[in-house]
């Protein structure tokens, strides 16, 4: 009896073994999709991983159903990939193959073939007499007969009937058919009745043609980067990953386009990771003018079905050289992997929060090309610390593009001290009187202005002038923001929506304010100072829809915007040229963010942000207003100085024992009773601390305790470099099982989060 140890996409660690009927023998073989029952009633479609002879003892098998494919859908390198990722993330490997798959691959029948109707010749009319039979025939009925005569023309058979040869004639769609006569469907169905023409169905993809690569269109580097593309070659050949560490607009995207290109010379694929979807707008522009039908783009706004058929070409004999995606295109398959390039490498949209697998793509994508023999590149213009303390330490490669692209100077930043200009009375909006003059400047003389607020909406806070009341989620702990354009109150963390009060309902006054600023009411305030200019907001609120992102960002690209009003999503590698003014408007939220990567990540953002003025034609112009003018924080960013933050942050993280000095994981339990989520957590971390010690933290509620209604308890560990992690993840699993093993716990949820951001 043969039997198939099955990997499921269900939460649970582990393969399942089934045997196999005798009749699927020669089908069920690594990495091809078997339907297996599984519970009571349900049916799962899993991965075959092995199959072998031996018959688990004290278990009832049961019998695979059906094998649903020919080939592998998965290959070796994936799945130790999986493997990798389950274990190093602590998730189960179901979550894995669950998150990897396109949902069309995980369901018997989920994947649907486009298809078209097609029309042919009759096989008894394929020859040069049939045709001038069949166009005799068709004299008296002048309608079919020109659909007919124009079908010969689309096809090639009029030449063939004049002489020529069947082989040169093409397919026809009936579309086209219909598009090309001016005919309707009765006309074709008549010829078809009458047996002249037939119809069938052909399969297409839903992909597209990106057309033919033209290499000539690559531009030619400039000095700087063609000694950073140099380099890079040179520490390929002693390191597996290089950080490219290239201020903004230096060019880095040609650079990577050249690599990829000697990539494809030598056969090998390549891997380019953004952090956004937003970004692959301008970036598919620049690769498909050069890759043309050998770039692929693979993200999650792609369609279902659209995503299958990726998945299937890049399994095929004519796979696509590059694939361009968000943080899901690691986990596609690749038979050839020879470079992965992670562009905007410090971002955090990298990391997965949820669901599992947690996962960061930035230390996947390194994995799968050690795993591929291929080499990573990081490209930045604000490396994440952990990147860069690898690379001074020699872990990595490290190449420096300290100029713009044509010798560009980077751009000024004028600091505002909103705090002053409050007091004396100069200031009562978000816009500093300095902006407001630098923006009326830029808008009359033709260029664009961006401004940034990493908050939504039009109010983070509705508070009672009388009282003080705030409404807040039911089933979140945190306020609720004020969204003035659909007239309601939402929470962020959960997405319910609440009608805005009229009057408070704990002192019924009616003195009800909006407290702070979103960008839905910065953008009201541009419209009312700036009338005659033409304003976008780009937001999670307006980017919703498909296209929209697009939209928004070719508007502004081709000049049809004036003003871009947005939160960090405009920061992240966005590429234009008409940008003279760049406006921070709020840096100490940023900066007092309770988290100790706070300051790491404002200097990234607002130099990113910054990076956006004066890439063409003239020095930008940076406000950055802030409360905190003296911040060392704000001068480094003033400076331009890299090297002094990473410098005063690296010797504060090895003072306190954080990244990149120690190994995080943090610990979250959760469960709608917050009595019993205490007793539980505190049980947690009892047993977390005779194992580990004061390594442990915790447990403690996080800043935002409950969310969609279930109450957090958050524990910290904090691991020395060098401890014997796989250990140390035994022991957490352990954790994990003996707590939901004991009665009182057993519906209380526990996970991890390791490497969190």
């Amino acid at each position: 009896m043969t039997y198939a140890d099955i990997l499921l996409p269900v939460p649970l660690d582990g393969l399942f073994t089934y045997s196999v009927p005798a009749s699927m023998e020669g089908e069920a073989r690594f990495g091809v999709r078997a339907l297996v029952p599984f519970g009571q009633k349900k049916t799962h479609v899993g991965i075959v991983i092995r199959t072998h002879n031996v018959k688990p003892e004290g278990i009832a098998v049961r019998n695979v159903l059906r094998v649903l494919d020919a080939e592998p859908v998965v290959t070796e390198t994936q799945y130790r990939l999986w493997q990798w990722m389950a274990d190093y993330y602590m998730a189960p490997i179901g979550d894995v193959m669950k998150a990897a798959l396109p949902a069309g691959l995980k369901a018997e029948e989920g994947y649907k073939p486009r298809t078209e109707l097609c029309v042919r010749l009759q096989p008894g009319l394929c020859s040069a007499r049939a045709l001038h039979t069949a166009l005799a025939i068709l004299v008296r009925a002048d309608r079919q007969r020109a659909v007919f005569e124009t079908f010969l023309e689309l096809s090639g058979w009029a030449e063939a009937a004049d002489g020529g040869t069947p082989e040169a004639t093409r397919e026809v769609t009936r579309e086209e058919l219909l598009n090309a006569s001016h005919a309707n469907v009765a006309a074709v169905k008549a010829l078809t009745d009458r047996g002249f023409l037939a119809t069938y169905t052909r399969q297409v993809g839903r992909l597209g043609d990106g057309g033919d690569p033209a290499f000539d269109r690559m531009k030619l580097l400039g000095e700087a980067q063609q000694a950073a593309c140099d380099a890079i070659r040179a520490q390929f050949a002693e390191k597996n990953v290089v950080l490219l560490h290239g201020v903004t607009s230096s060019g880095k995207t040609e650079i990577y386009i050249h690599l990829i290109k000697e990539a494809i010379d030598n056969h090998r694929q390549v891997l380019y990771l953004l952090p956004e979807i937003a970004l692959t707008v301008q970036i598919t522009e620049r690769l498909r003018r050069v890759f043309g039908r050998r770039l692929g783009i693979y993200h999650s706004r792609y369609s279902d079905d659209e995503r299958v058929e990726i998945w299937r070409k890049q399994l095929s004999d004519e796979p696509y050289d590059v694939i361009l995606g968000a943080r899901s295109a690691v986990l596609l398959p690749f038979t050839r992997l020879g470079m992965v390039i992670i562009d905007e490498e410090h971002e955090q949209s990298f990391k997965q929060q949820d669901p599992a697998p947690r996962y960061h793509a930035r230390s996947t994508a390194i994995m799968l090309a050690r795993m591929a023999g291929a080499k990573t590149l990081l490209g930045t213009a604000t490396p994440s610390l952990e990147s860069y303390h690898n690379a001074m330490a020699g872990k990595y490669g490290l190449v420096r593009l300290t100029q713009r692209y044509k010798g560009i100077e980077l751009p000024e930043v004028q600091v505002v001290d909103v705090a002053d200009l409050r007091r004396r009375k100069m200031m009562s909006g978000p816009l500093s009187p300095p902006l407001l003059a630098m923006m009326r400047q830029a808008i009359e003389g033709g260029r664009q202005v961006i401004l940034f607020q990493n908050r939504r909406g039009f109010a983070p806070m509705v508070e009672c002038r009388q009282c003080g009341w705030v409404p807040r989620c039911e089933r979140c702990d945190v306020s609720l923001t004020l969204h003035r354009r659909m007239n309601q109150l939402t929470c962020h963390y959960c997405g319910a929506t609440y009608d805005v009060p009229d009057v408070c309902p704990a002192c019924e006054s009616h003195e009800l304010i909006a407290k702070g600023y979103g960008t839905e009411k910065i953008e009201e305030r541009v419209r009312d100072a700036f009338p005659e200019a033409r304003v976008a907001r780009m937001d999670l609120d307006t980017t919703r829809t498909n296209g929209a992102y697009e939209r928004i960002i070719d508007d502004f690209a081709r000049g049809r915007t004036d003003v871009l009003i947005g939160t960090q999503m405009i920061g992240k590698g966005l590429d234009f040229d008409r940008v003279s003014v760049v406006g921070i408007l709020d840096a100490d939220s940023m900066m007092n963010y309770p988290d100790f990567r706070a300051y790491e990540h404002a200097y990234m953002m607002m130099a990113q942000v910054s990076g956006r003025a004066g890439r063409k034609g003239g020095r930008g112009m940076v406000v950055l207003q802030t409360k905190s003018p003296d911040s060392p924080l704000i001068g480094q960013v003033v400076r331009g100085d890299a090297g002094a933050i990473y410098r005063d942050l690296l010797a504060e993280r090895r003072a306190f024992g954080y990244p990149p000095f120690t190994h995080l994981t943090y610990v979250y339990m959760k469960h709608r009773d917050d009595s019993l989520i205490d007793h539980a957590a505190a049980a947690m971390g009892a047993l977390l601390r005779s194992w580990f010690g004061e390594r442990v933290l915790g447990p403690d509620r996080p800043a935002v305790a409950r969310v969609k209604a279930l109450c957090i308890r958050k524990i910290v560990l904090k691991l020395e470099l060098g401890i014997d992690m796989p250990k140390v993840r035994r022991y957490l699993r352990e954790a994990q099982k003996q707590i939901t093993a004991d009665a009182r716990f057993r519906s209380v949820q526990v996970y991890f989060d390791v490497d969190p951001m």
